[in-house]
């Protein structure tokens, strides 16, 4: 496993965005862990982050590409960390754009966009924190396509949940790939993060024990799909 996937581990538990223990999700269904993007919340941890998803999509598309969007609203910060991250790592200047959840009707940037405008022929990375049902590309996907004639290379999410999607088959991310025709990467999957976590410490605690690996048995066994 690349480096940058176990330090994203770690800074996942460190930062007490993915926890285990029990949750019911939006979906209804019970889970033994949950991941919450929107603990990322100071100027460090939303560096590392931008670090991250700019070492995942050099890893997965390369640095062939114009514009980083993120879809409204957990996806915003996401695109501008992203973007200046690409900077920073590889001298890369992508642009970022992102969509209103209502156009503006007034100004300069009136519209249903924020930040770059998108033009035919811009090569787009999407990013987002988590798809668990492909929803939010599903009403994102149309906006880019109705500004543009883009071409969408690929999204990155932070994590994969190797769940089934609304299909009841595949995962989400592999239903979105199906669905639209570009590809969907990750930092890291669960099951990276339970190969890593398995008897590791992180803070002084051990994360991942008998009591929750029985647990993600479980659910996989319910809810699991191939990645």
């Amino acid at each position: 496993m690349e480096a940058y996937k176990q330090e994203f581990i770690e800074f996942m538990v460190a930062s007490d965005v993915l926890k285990f223990g029990d949750f019911t999700l939006k979906s209804g269904r019970k889970s033994p862990f949950f991941m919450n993007a929107g603990a990322y919340v100071t100027g460090e941890q939303l560096h590392r982050l931008g670090l991250y998803y700019a070492q995942a999509i050099n890893a997965s598309f390369g640095l062939d590409f114009d514009v980083v969007f993120g879809p409204a609203y957990k996806g915003i910060p996401l695109a501008v960390v992203t973007t200046m991250a690409l900077s920073e790592l590889y001298g890369k200047e992508a642009r970022y754009c992102s969509n209103r959840k209502e156009a503006k009707d007034h100004g300069a940037d009136a519209g249903s966009l924020l930040g770059s405008e998108l033009r035919d022929g811009d090569r787009v990375v999407m990013v987002e924190d988590v798809t668990t049902s492909g929803k939010s590309i599903d009403e994102t996907y149309p906006i880019l396509k109705a500004a543009a004639d883009v071409d969408v290379r690929g999204l990155v999410v932070s994590l994969n949940r190797m769940e089934r999607g609304r299909g009841g088959v595949v995962t989400a991310q592999r239903e979105i790939e199906e669905r639209y025709g570009f590809p969907v990467a990750s930092i890291v999957s669960m099951a990276e993060v339970r190969e890593y976590l398995a008897g590791r410490e992180v803070g002084g605690r051990a994360v991942i024990d008998d009591d929750v690996a029985a647990a993600l048995d479980a659910y996989y066994a319910e809810w699991g799909a191939e990645a």
